[in-house]
């Protein structure tokens, strides 16, 4: 009875507490700090990916979304990766315990092996695991914008990044606390990269300024520089004693031979940079919701290692403390199995292929459909996205009415596309900029 009569004097006094807020919610609550937060704006990509889901319209198609997605338009775990999870499920020494500050040292070596080759020199790279490439851009911008020199009369570390870029690369260094700059990058007259505008705003930027290069497939323009431009920026940014950034998201994916998809990356290694790396398994291995990403550092010395190491450590503590361990256990369980491994990059091999049969196709129709356009900037590029040069009021267009989502530079994904779809939006495409420039 005791029991009985406690349980209802909490059941009581629970009913009280909760009508008394409720009373005070409604009617005496003072304004605070919390009426003056502005509403921010919605993310691009995120709220276009809201609007699809919320079409009604049978027709509709998301060409936005930068994730691969198959032959049927539905998301594809790796073959690869289910086994490794398999593997990992039944495993008994597998636990839950909290990964070490710099992450799970054995994934760690093994995917700055995946980008910087096998044969690197591991005890110069100081590298942590990190929340995919985004957590990756975060870490690295914190550790630059600390500790590379302030060029002379700046308050902030200078940080050039391509125009266009990845959209989220501007907030995550402006957070950092860089001075976030632009370089040419695309020339919009002729749908392809500005190399000369490339190299002259890198020769004028103040010395001793990091720069952000795209490791492969250029987001959003799948636009890369030929293996003699990536030396000639190469020679310029040692010439001018720059601070290179790589951000590689799309290894493997790009072309489906990670090998060659990090020639850049190596390249710069190999001429003596003290590259920052960023590094997803995002794309590549299809680990999207697993946030599974590496930030390395090129030394030139163990102590330097050890001291680069320290410190980032000293960013991640109070920022996220420790790293998600389930993503990095797969590509751990299958970049340490030859088996695995093989089947690994088979999978990786036929995404690429899939999106570039994708690339040519659509250029394919629309010339079959009565396009007059030259598409042929299209097939050009490589990676996930055609950077289509179809301008906001083009794309606002497909979208109102077609019910084709995009993001509005004109910038389609192309792993959106299908057999079954892919007649209708070349149609779409071809309706919309029929008789108009795509060129500005």
């Amino acid at each position: 009875m005791t029991m009985m009569f406690k349980s209802l004097a909490a059941t009581l006094l629970l009913s009280s507490a909760t009508q008394a807020f409720s009373t005070v919610t409604k009617t005496d609550m003072s304004p605070s700090y919390l009426s003056n937060v502005p509403e921010g704006p919605p993310d691009a990509i995120l709220g276009i990916a809201e609007a699809f889901k919320s079409c009604t319209d049978e027709r509709k198609v998301n060409v936005c979304v930068g994730a691969y997605r198959d032959s049927t338009g539905k998301p594809w775990i790796l073959p690869s990766v289910r086994k490794a999870e398999e593997r990992l499920l039944v495993d008994p020494t597998v636990n839950k315990e909290y990964a070490p500050i710099a992450g799970d040292a054995k994934y760690v070596d093994l995917a700055l092996g995946f980008a910087y080759g096998t044969d690197a020199d591991m005890t110069k790279l100081a590298g942590v695991q990190t929340l995919s490439g985004t957590g990756a851009c975060r870490v690295g911008g914190h550790f630059l914008s600390k500790f590379v020199p302030k060029p002379e009369g700046m308050d902030k570390v200078p940080i050039y990044i391509p125009n266009p870029t990845w959209g989220n690369h501007i907030a995550i260094f402006n957070n950092c606390g860089m001075d976030v700059r632009r370089y040419r990058y695309y020339n919009s007259k002729t749908n392809r990269l500005d190399y000369d505008g490339l190299i002259e705003d890198l020769k004028e930027a103040p010395e001793g300024s990091v720069i952000l290069l795209h490791a492969c497939a250029h987001n959003p323009t799948g636009c890369d520089p030929t293996m003699e431009q990536w030396k000639d920026i190469s020679d310029l940014i040692k010439s001018k004693k720059h601070h290179c950034f790589f951000d590689s998201a799309y290894q493997g994916f790009a072309s489906g031979d990670a090998e060659a998809d990090a020639s850049a990356l190596r390249l710069f290694v190999s001429e003596g940079h003290n590259v920052v790396l960023a590094q997803s398994f995002a794309k590549n291995f299809g680990l999207y919701g697993e946030r599974t990403g590496t930030l390395s550092v090129v030394c030139n010395s163990l102590e330097e290692r050890s001291a680069v190491m320290s410190q980032l450590k000293l960013i991640i503590r109070p920022m996220y403390s420790s790293p998600p361990i389930h993503g990095s256990s797969i590509v751990k369980t299958v970049l340490t199995d030859e088996e695995l491994t093989a089947e690994y990059y088979d999978n990786c091999k036929e995404m690429a292929t899939r999106i570039n049969a994708m690339r040519v196709k659509l250029v394919e129709v629309l010339k079959e459909v009565g396009s007059e356009h030259d598409w042929s900037h299209v097939t050009e590029q490589i990676g996930m996205f055609a950077y289509t040069g179809m301008n906001s009021d083009m794309c606002d267009e497909l979208t109102s009415k077609y019910s084709i989502f995009l993001t509005r530079d004109g910038r389609i994904s192309l792993a959106g596309l299908n057999d079954g779809n892919i007649e209708y939006v070349a149609k779409a495409v071809h309706d919309v900029t029929a008789g108009k420039s795509i060129t500005s």
